[in-house]
């Protein structure tokens, strides 16, 4: 069950990495705040359990 938990947080992870990679890189600057926004997203999603994952809601980066 550990394992299940993990590919999917994990895959859900690198997810919202990519979609926020790809806004990031089209800015010049990036405010702490939205850095530390991301990081803790990241942080929620690899802690939680498959069931919970599906019902965080996360914010893009503006």
């Amino acid at each position: 069950m550990t394992e299940t938990t993990a590919a999917v947080s994990l895959d859900d992870a690198l997810s919202m990495i990519d979609q926020n990679l790809s806004e990031l890189q089209a800015r010049e600057l990036v405010s702490a705040s939205e850095v530390a926004d991301l990081l803790l997203d990241l942080r929620m999603l690899l802690t939680l359990s498959p069931t919970d994952v599906s019902a965080v809601e996360v914010a893009p980066l503006s």
